[in-house]
């Protein structure tokens, strides 16, 4: 069973905006009430002892406890602390995701698609850089774990659209080094320089434009 998530119609959008927005609104599987409960309270175990802890030092036996499950039903449900970061960020990423569908211009429709990818990309370095110790555990966890989630598959796909607009050759190959620009650890590594977050959005910004010529 599923439920219909309202919203615009895709036909009424077009290029990269009615792509996102496929992908954003898709039916969902509906959650027996049981589970729903059980999944609001582990997110909010998570995320208290994440605020107060750190990531690296909260295991999923304290989250288990914290939220009153069994660690059988937490292992089932998420399958490891990467996979419980990635649910978090998926909650918290919806904003953005929201934003860069419906939300006004440069990072909504409205813009040329090079300036939209230069906002993309300053709007995605802030939230890496605002939840970076979740991101960081989302995308290294497990091999490849920054690529499989459903949240990238929509960042690589609203990217290598615009790029395709934009008249950009391999959209898809340079979607993915732009991104991969902005993973976790890279953004890391130049925080721990002391690099300033404006200083590297400004400089991102301009490899997003850069990407967007032929």
């Amino acid at each position: 069973m599923v439920e219909e998530r309202s919203g615009p119609e895709s036909g009424s959008s077009t290029g990269a905006e009615g792509e996102a927005l496929a992908l954003l609104t898709a039916p969902v599987v509906r959650e027996r009430a049981d589970a729903a409960r059980n999944r609001r309270r582990v997110l909010a175990a998570a995320e208290a002892l994440f605020a107060e802890r750190g990531v690296a030092a909260t295991t999923m036996d304290d989250v288990a406890a914290a939220a009153g499950v069994g660690k059988g039903t937490l292992y089932r449900r998420f399958g490891d602390k990467g996979g419980l970061a990635a649910a978090l960020l998926s909650e918290r990423g919806r904003q953005l995701q929201e934003q860069m569908v419906r939300g006004p211009a440069p990072l909504g429709p409205g813009a040329p698609p090079a300036r939209r990818l230069v906002a993309f990309t300053e709007a995605y370095l802030a939230f890496q850089a605002a939840h970076l110790d979740l991101v960081l555990m989302s995308e290294t966890a497990t091999p490849g774990g920054r690529l499989r989630g459903p949240a990238y598959a929509l960042w690589r796909q609203h990217c290598a659209l615009l790029l395709t607009e934009a008249g950009a050759p391999d959209p898809g190959t340079r979607a993915e080094a732009l991104l991969a620009a902005l993973s976790a650890e890279q953004v890391r590594h130049w925080l721990g320089d002391g690099r300033p977050l404006p200083d590297l959005a400004a400089a991102t910004g301009r490899l997003a434009a850069a990407l967007c010529r032929p």
